[in-house]
């Protein structure tokens, strides 16, 4: 007998209970999104490996280490399975010339992808909700992006999310303030680890936001880039600062806080929690006016952020939020061949009036039958016998409520006795 295969490990499947969650977790979401004038849009899994090398930087991790390339094997082309979503809404945006007309604000659902050691919280295939905001300049698009992701833990009721914010100014500044870091851990280049000698001349910004606990007191003192921020700069990070300030919101600044994506600029933010160990952030964003130019298009300014879904189902888990398994209003009991074709009848016209209906296939006695009906969650169990049949007529039962009588009624009776009962039941609740 050949063994069972199994699933790629880091990709994970999703059961029907945990889908039940997640899909709860999506129209929550999607309604937070819908609140503040966000559209969907969705793109492909697939796409060229040149879109991310140019829009990640070649010297970051997830290109030299994470990415899932291949070459296609019909025309030769360089693909990759996406590791994140911003590259591709922004080559989305340029290829239908959506900036162009008027600004967006945008958000997708889906998979992405990243070939590194799986842990909880980090998988190889991993689930992101994101959201993008293309032809607004000013701060006030940055401070709205940032105060809706307090609106969804309110709305998802968590709390212990933190907010740390920074400001990488523009590429002239972080040019000025590269040079000085170089000059700093030349300085000290004893110290360093092998990732970080790599990364010096490359892209010594992301020395600072190494994990290595050695390396923890040489960063702390390392120049900071708020130093060499210019005017404009300052006041756009001001900007942004007054509006959550106005708005009650506590933020921490966090001047190495630099993000993993080359193509940032100005504002940062991470929103962080403790109760996830080590895989502590939950959403992640900031600005990146020049990435769209720097893909083809004309130069707009763009914003956005993503927050990964295993980790807010984690969080939302931790504090106690995982909702019951969903269960039909109906469990249709059917024994016998007339009752059974009346069955899928009466089952269907309860469908056609909104009702939920269980439909028990599988044939088995009234007894067994009801124990299934009792253990589907189902409010109440509507149980056709050829008896039944023959009259028109059916049993209706109470599953969850004690004291009612069981009744024997016409079976176009059902529908509005089913939903008088729920509609009380909601009343009295």
């Amino acid at each position: 007998m050949s063994q069972a295969l199994q699933a790629v490990r880091g990709m994970n499947d999703i059961l029907p209970d945990e889908a039940a969650f997640w899909e709860l977790f999506e129209e929550t979401v999607r309604d937070w999104l819908k609140g503040y004038g966000y559209r969907p849009i969705r793109m492909p899994v697939v796409e060229p490996t040149p879109l991310f090398k140019r829009a990640i930087g070649e010297v970051t991790d997830i290109v030299e280490k994470e990415m899932y390339s291949f070459v296609d094997g019909l025309n030769g082309e360089a693909l990759t399975l996406r590791p994140e979503g911003t590259a591709g809404c922004v080559r989305a945006v340029i290829e239908h010339s959506l900036a162009a007309r008027q600004t967006q604000r945008l958000y997708y659902f889906g998979p992405m992808f990243r070939h590194e050691r799986p842990q909880k919280g980090r998988y190889r295939q991993f689930h992101q909700v994101g959201v993008e905001a293309f032809g607004f300049a000013g701060p006030d698009i940055d401070a709205e992006l940032i105060l809706m992701g307090a609106r969804l833990w309110a709305d998802l009721g968590l709390d212990g999310i933190e907010l740390q914010l920074n400001s990488l100014g523009q590429p002239d500044e972080r040019a000025q303030h590269r040079a000085a870091l170089i000059d700093y851990f030349l300085a000290h280049a004893d110290q360093l680890d092998e990732d970080a000698k790599r990364r010096l001349h490359t892209n010594p910004l992301r020395i600072l936001d190494s994990k290595n606990p050695a390396l923890q007191e040489l960063c702390g003192k390392a120049p900071k880039l708020i130093d060499y921020l210019g005017a404009e700069s300052l006041a756009h990070f001001e900007g942004v600062q007054r509006v959550l300030r106005d708005a009650g919101l506590p933020f921490t600044i966090n001047p190495r806080l630099v993000r993993g994506l080359d193509y940032y600029n100005l504002t940062v933010f991470e929103w962080v929690t403790d109760k996830l160990g080590a895989q502590g952030t939950v959403c992640a964003g900031g600005r990146y006016d020049g990435l769209v130019e720097q893909l083809g298009g004309k130069p707009t300014p763009a914003c956005g952020f993503a927050m990964g879904i295993e980790r807010l189902i984690a969080l939302i888990k931790e504090s106690g939020g995982e909702p019951a398994a969903p269960a039909p209003d109906v469990y249709l009991v059917h024994q016998g061949e007339a009752a059974s074709r009346l069955a899928f009848r009466v089952a269907e016209g309860l469908r056609d009036q909104g009702l939920d209906v269980l439909l028990h296939c599988g044939g088995g006695s009234f007894k067994s039958q009801m124990k299934k009906a009792d253990g589907s969650g189902a409010a109440f169990a509507v149980i056709i016998g050829d008896d039944e049949a023959a009259t028109g007529e059916a049993q209706l039962k109470n599953l969850r409520q004690d004291g009612i009588a069981q009744r024997k009624l016409k079976v176009d009776e059902l529908a509005e006795a089913i939903i008088g009962y729920l509609i009380d039941s909601d009343e009295e609740e």
